[in-house]
């Protein structure tokens, strides 16, 4: 029962705080654990009513609902690792052969690697018997389930505020670059393009006065002119009328996207809530940026090409994580300790 009480009051926790404000992390962090208390809850409620009426004598042969736990977790655990490992090598191959060899394209396939790699280095390390080794190990263990632990939020909080409409009605509709090919837009920015065409429609036949469509991107290096440019173009060219397109040119990353085109929405007095549009992957992040710049903004995300995905989720967690990188240091630090400890009980022990 206490499972499920703990569960209820996360779950209660995510409810308030998410009507306040669903741009938050802790948000996926209430979520998840209240989820995960619950499911823990359930099943251990189910376990006394199983003994009590004693309805399967292979149930009532384990000790206690954490056997079980323990034992589907080592079942599950090495299954899943190995899918997810097979799945990023996969990955990283099919970017390859649609995206091109770049560093972006590549992270899917050196992650994999990397976690093919990591179970090798931890028992290297492990039986290395030396107190350097066996404290980078356990330094390795606990690292390795920190990250994990945090990509799992990152990704389920990513996936429900994704799936979840802006709330307010948009006074503007800034609209996140990416790079143009021969100076037109490609696939993926004609996703994020199109969607903000829907978000406009959908507030114009509600009734509402037609937002500011805020086109946002400057000229990279290898890039003929701004994005900003071309996809206020192509805005036009699907009957978006000229005097509700204002594009912005100077912007080279997603904070100045937002700076600037928030400037630019103010230069016209067409103040109030705005909608940020980009592709799922990126719709989290851009959320929480807006957030920090207190900016009164939410996000929304267009459909992204399956295969590019997780690549694309890769760059968005390393971004997240290095965005709050004093956080992370401060709630890691403990396993750092744990490690130094385990360094100094081994050395004095040897001495």
């Amino acid at each position: 029962m206490i499972s499920l009480l703990i569960g209820a009051l996360c779950l209660g926790l995510y409810w308030f705080f998410q009507r306040q404000d669903r741009r938050m992390l802790r948000n996926g962090v209430l979520l998840l654990a209240g989820v995960a208390f619950s499911l823990v809850g359930v099943v251990e409620l189910l376990w006394h009513l199983l003994g009590e009426v004693e309805a399967t004598a292979w149930v009532t042969g384990y000790t206690s609902p954490l056997a079980l736990a323990v034992l589907a977790g080592l079942v599950v655990l090495p299954v899943g690792f190995i899918a997810l490992v097979v799945f990023l090598l996969i990955n990283g191959v099919t970017m390859l052969r649609r995206e091109g060899r770049s560093p972006a394209n590549l992270l899917s396939l050196v992650v994999g690697v990397a976690l093919l790699l990591a179970p090798v280095v931890f028992i290297w390390l492990f039986i290395s018997d030396t107190a350097v080794g066996v404290s980078l190990a356990v330094l390795v263990f606990f690292g390795l389930g920190y990250l994990s632990a945090c990509f799992v939020v990152i990704l389920v909080y990513a996936w429900v505020y994704g799936r979840a409409a802006a709330k307010q009605v948009p006074q503007a509709i800034i609209i996140l670059g990416a790079q143009i090919i021969e100076g037109q837009v490609p696939p993926l920015l004609r996703s994020r393009l199109d969607k903000a065409i829907g978000v406009y429609r959908q507030t114009v036949e509600a009734g509402h006065p037609a937002p500011l469509m805020i086109p946002s991107g400057g000229q990279g290096p290898d890039e003929s002119r701004p994005e900003g440019e071309a996809m206020a173009e192509y805005l036009q060219s699907q009957g978006i009328p000229a005097e509700d397109v204002v594009a912005e040119m100077q912007a080279v990353n997603t904070e100045q996207n937002l700076k600037f085109s928030v400037a630019l929405q103010q230069e016209t007095e067409r103040t109030g809530p705005a909608v940020i549009v980009t592709n799922n992957y990126h719709a989290l992040r851009a959320a929480l940026l807006a957030r920090r710049l207190k900016l009164d903004a939410e996000a929304v995300g267009a459909k992204t090409a399956f295969y590019y995905v997780p690549s694309a989720f890769l760059r968005e967690y390393i971004a997240v994580m290095v965005g709050h990188k004093i956080l992370h240091a401060v709630l890691f630090a403990p396993f750092l300790l744990l490690a130094a400890g385990i360094f100094g009980l081994w050395v004095l022990y040897d001495t």
